[in-house]
């Protein structure tokens, strides 16, 4: 039988084809001495079809807290006892926000919302903040505001968004497991409705939420069928107060794995370090992973979550000699 990286190095380095979902549970399955020389293939594709370029966003949260859903890992549900309560943020410090993620040579600003979706209130406030950052900053606006309905969509697009983020979370066959309140169908449905509308897609999800390796080889496979712009690494940092704070952390080697193998399923994808990154991997497993197939970072703060400073990053970034995508290769 021919040897996963083998073939991975024919089809994914020189074809450009994506592993399927039965070639990545290979990939998750290899065994921990294997993995430098899988980390070493996904930064050679990763190299090959993205280019060295690292692109930089940062992300603020417009509404926090109060969520009617109930995904468990989130501690921004309103059914949960977590310490996060409902807040609104400003359009002055929503602006200052964007200023400061531009000064750090971030491309892309991220105006995140804790809905099920949004409500013309949200609506309103969300085309009031993009337009004042504009006409303030020169940086790509991207929106996370839950699922839309199709007039939603339009109205984003028309308003300028670059980018909308709707993770479907984890694979089909896991996600029952992890919200109740809606389902991955309607997830799905709006993410086509993002491409459709010509808007750039980002869609990943978090890693470590119980799922077995089957469902995260599943996950990539169907993140390779929908083929957003950027898929989101998340690692699940249990949060006090959902149903998953005594899940335990995922294993470094585990974390390398998924990021190789994911870079393998989606060769031309911007794949970019999310939350938990920093208590999963810590200072080295970050630069492996940036050496593995990453090649986007959110630097800063996370939602309700405590990030990397970004001089850490940036510092990452020039050590290893990567450059930061300027805006004007992002438009």
């Amino acid at each position: 039988m021919s040897d996963i990286l083998e073939i991975a190095r024919v089809q994914v380095l020189d074809e450009g084809r994506g592993l399927g979902t039965a070639q990545a549970l290979e990939c998750l399955e290899l065994p921990d001495d294997r993995l430098a020389d899988l980390l070493a293939l996904a930064h050679e594709v990763r190299m090959k079809w993205c280019g060295p370029e690292v692109e930089v966003e940062g992300i603020v949260s417009l509404k926090t807290g109060g969520c009617p859903e109930d995904c468990h890992f989130c501690s921004q549900s309103g059914q949960f006892p977590s310490p996060v309560r409902a807040a609104w943020l400003d359009i002055p410090s929503l602006v200052q926000a964007a200023k400061e993620t531009a000064a750090t040579g971030a491309t892309e600003f991220c105006i995140v919302a804790a809905v099920r979706g949004p409500d013309r209130r949200l609506m309103d406030q969300v085309r009031e903040g993009v337009a004042a950052i504009r006409e303030a900053v020169d940086i790509n606006v991207a929106c996370s505001l839950g699922m839309l309905t199709r007039e939603q969509v339009e109205e984003l697009a028309a308003l300028g968004v670059h980018r909308y983020n709707h993770n479907l979370e984890t694979a089909r066959s896991h996600f029952g497991k992890v919200v109740t309140t809606h389902t991955w169908e309607e997830r799905w449905d709006t993410c086509l409705m993002v491409r459709e509308a010509g808007m750039e897609l980002c869609c990943g999800g978090i890693v470590g939420m119980g799922e077995t390796l089957e469902q995260r080889a599943e996950f990539a496979g169907q993140l390779g069928e929908l083929a957003p712009d950027e898929v989101p690494l998340n690692f699940l940092n249990p949060r006090p107060g959902t149903p998953f704070e005594r899940f335990p952390l995922l294993e470094g080697s585990e974390a390398l794995k998924t990021i190789a193998t994911f870079r393998l399923a989606l060769p031309r994808t911007i794949l970019r370090y999310a939350g938990g990154r920093e208590l999963t991997l810590g200072d080295l497993g970050t630069r492996d992973g940036m050496l593995g197939g990453i090649n986007a970072i959110i630097v800063g703060n996370y939602l309700t979550t405590l990030g990397r400073t970004a001089e850490q990053d940036l510092g990452l970034l020039a050590d290893l000699r990567m450059p930061i995508k300027a805006l004007s290769d992002t438009l």
